[in-house]
């Protein structure tokens, strides 16, 4: 297992990099070979406003995603995207099916192979979908349309479920934490570090008592 994770490290590094020099390929040749750079203060200026966003994110993700991921269903899972919505509750239900238990070395290597089926799934229905879809939205009702916004919400919520039906208990204290923190007046982007904070350590703190019980 470990040659595996060393070859997860090697080749992972090496596809992410690749992509992403491929996607700073478009706008370096549009800046610098075609010459519609728009400037370096407003490139700046506008990374800044969305990293004052999201930025928590780009460390966030990682930790909280790795658990259940393991090595090579990171490197897979960042490079295909679509993380929270397709690869995470993919290795949910192919861990699930299989019967391993996520952070494991079985785990590990049945995720990594739930997420990439669900990619190659995805970008078989993707491709098409991309090529028609100006004209899949003009077909689509709009009554639809509406529930798009709770698809997200929804996977969020199912996926919940599924493991807080093997630890009832971590799954309430996770919903009470994050309505409570949620509801609290405080920053957007520090209500994130806050419910991961609380529940590691409150999950820390529950797993040293039943050793001590034990």
């Amino acid at each position: 297992m470990n040659e595996f994770r060393a070859a997860s490290h090697r080749w992972g590094r090496i596809t992410i990099g690749l992509g992403i020099l491929i996607s700073l390929a478009m706008p370096l040749y549009i800046s610098f070979v075609m010459g519609y750079h728009p400037g370096f203060s407003l490139i700046i200026n506008s990374f800044l406003a969305y990293a004052a966003v999201v930025a928590i994110v780009w460390f966030l993700e990682p930790i909280m995603y790795f658990p259940v991921l393991g090595v090579s269903g990171t490197y897979v899972a960042f490079f295909t995207g679509n993380i929270s919505n397709m690869c995470l509750p993919a290795v949910a239900s192919c861990q699930e099916a299989v019967g391993v238990e996520p952070g494991t070395d079985k785990g590990e290597i049945v995720g990594t192979l739930g997420i990439s089926a669900a990619s190659l799934v995805n970008k078989i229905i993707l491709i098409p979908v991309i090529l028609a879809g100006l004209w899949l939205l003009t077909v689509i009702p709009e009554s639809v349309q509406e529930v798009f916004p709770y698809v997200l919400p929804a996977i969020f919520g199912a996926v919940l479920a599924q493991f807080a039906g093997k630890y009832p208990i971590y799954g309430a204290l996770a919903l009470i934490i994050g309505i409570l923190v949620n509801m609290a007046p405080i920053p957007l982007f520090t209500k994130n570090v806050l419910c991961i904070v609380l529940l590691v350590c409150i999950m820390l703190a529950a797993g040293k008592l039943k050793s001590k019980k034990a």
